[in-house]
């Protein structure tokens, strides 16, 4: 193995501002599609409606079915009326959740926020990495209230997108909990979905509710000492029952994205996928044996995140570098709502 494998200053490449995507593509499937061949580190460059012809007709197409939450709440504090943010992130308790919350100085241990219909939570206590845990009122249903008031948050890279809120979620988006999107699944389409079926690709739904950890930077110069956040992933016995027999017969496991890489890579055991649910705190980078997945589908990644480390555990990381330099000369979008990248 190469000897800066480990070093996180060796996923760092050069990406010009201009290239960071603001807008998804129009219709999702017209977003630019970045062949890469693992076998001998051929490229290909396609539109992502091309995807159909990558995939073969046994393939097994592993989606992450998660919702994003609207999870953004604003108010002002009770006492002085300041504005305040409370960025919901995961649920502790049924009444207690963990949040980010702004200004943080001034949102401590005690004090409380008015949200815009008036309902009150208050702050309790101090969590790990400047988060706070945040208590509403019992009489309160969360998730409902977040669909009444709350907004759907953007990655902090997105600053001035157009996007209606409906376009930072998957079209099969399907069960809520996600504090960011699966954003490889933005760019399919019904009709896509479609053809793929038609094709005779069996589609199958994999659960990983997204944390903010995901934008999280690695801070640490060996990557191999990089607390890797945790997230919550739940694959049923339908799936993983029919993703083992699948194996078994040789076909592809395709994963749409890193969270359902990581998902599926999460819930192996002596090279058996499990049923269940879990907190997968599961970091993969170079060196790393994929029991599951055979192909995937990605977006272009940060320079040196977790989710850059995970592409180059699969496809190598000189050839991944590559690559991105090679989508950099060519202008492909980066980021949540950019153009894809189909690995196999």
């Amino acid at each position: 193995m190469e000897e800066n494998i480990f070093k996180v200053s060796s996923y760092d490449y050069r990406l010009p501002e201009e290239l960071i995507a603001q807008n998804p593509a129009d219709p999702r499937d017209s977003s630019r599609l970045m062949v890469l061949s693992r076998e001998d580190g051929s490229l290909d460059h396609r539109g992502f409606s091309d995807l159909v012809e990558y995939l073969r007709s046994d393939d097994v197409l592993v989606r992450n079915d998660t919702k994003v939450m609207a999870a953004r709440l604003k108010g002002k504090k009770v006492e002085g009326e300041a504005e305040a943010e409370i960025l919901v992130l995961s649920r502790l308790s049924e009444q207690t959740w963990e949040a980010m919350v702004r200004p943080g100085r001034r949102l401590k241990p005690g004090v409380s926020v008015q949200l815009s219909d008036g309902t009150i939570v208050k702050v309790d206590g101090i969590r790990p990495e400047g988060l706070r845990s945040v208590t509403f009122p019992d009489d309160v249903d969360v998730p409902s209230l977040l669909d009444e008031v709350g907004t759907v948050p953007l990655p902090p890279y997105i600053t001035n997108s157009k996007a209606s809120p409906e376009a930072y979620q998957t079209v099969f988006a399907n069960k809520i909990g996600s504090a960011a999107a699966p954003t490889a699944g933005l760019h399919f389409t019904p009709g896509l979905i479609e053809r793929i079926e038609k094709k005779g690709v069996e589609i199958l739904d994999v659960t990983l509710q997204v944390g903010l950890g995901t934008f999280r930077p690695v801070k640490e110069e060996d990557l191999r000492h990089h607390p890797m956040h945790r997230e919550r992933c739940q694959i049923s016995s339908y799936t993983a029952d029919r993703i083992n027999e699948a194996k078994a017969q040789g076909r592809r496991i395709v994963a749409v994205g890193t969270t359902s890489v990581r998902t599926l890579e999460s819930m192996v055991d002596s090279e058996v996928l499990l049923s269940g649910e879990r907190d997968t705190s599961l970091f993969i980078y170079p060196g790393f044996e994929f029991k599951i997945v055979d192909a995937m589908i990605t977006n272009f990644h940060l320079p040196q995140s977790t989710l850059l480390m995970l592409v180059s555990a699969f496809a190598g990381r000189e050839r991944t570098l590559n690559a991105y330099k090679e989508a950099v000369s060519m202008k492909y979008r980066f980021f949540s709502f950019g153009d894809a990248m189909f690995i196999y």
